[in-house]
């Protein structure tokens, strides 16, 4: 009973610190994708 405890309490952590993971790397893809934008409208002519 305890082993399958857990091993469910260790599965539950690894998809929370998943969930974490992808939500922080989303966040970076974003703002890379704001600075290529802000980069692009700059090097645009008037």
């Amino acid at each position: 009973m305890i082993r399958i405890l857990a091993l469910a309490l260790a599965g539950t952590l690894a998809l929370v610190a998943g969930c974490n993971t992808i939500e922080g790397a989303g966040k970076d893809i974003s703002a890379g994708g704001q600075a290529i934008e802000r980069a692009a409208d700059k090097s645009k002519p008037n």
